[in-house]
């Protein structure tokens, strides 16, 4: 995978360098960031409908990311 692990809206918007992770939301599964708060940017554009897919994305690459928050 050629795609930053760290999360690229979390560096750009609150200045600080989290490593990307299956986070999950009423929504469903995203990849994003998070510290000792919680969740802190949502990377991801798409939602998945389980773990082990968004892991999988994860994983792969086989995501995209968000341009914006």
């Amino acid at each position: 995978m050629s795609r930053s692990a760290v999360g690229q809206l979390a560096q750009a918007c609150l200045g600080v360098t989290l490593p990307l992770q299956v986070l999950h939301s009423p929504a469903g599964y995203y990849i994003g960031t998070s510290d000792h708060d919680g969740p802190a940017s949502r990377e991801s554009v798409e939602y998945f409908p389980t773990l082990t897919a968004a892991r999988h994305a994860l994983d792969t690459g086989a995501w995209t990311q968000r341009p914006t928050p």
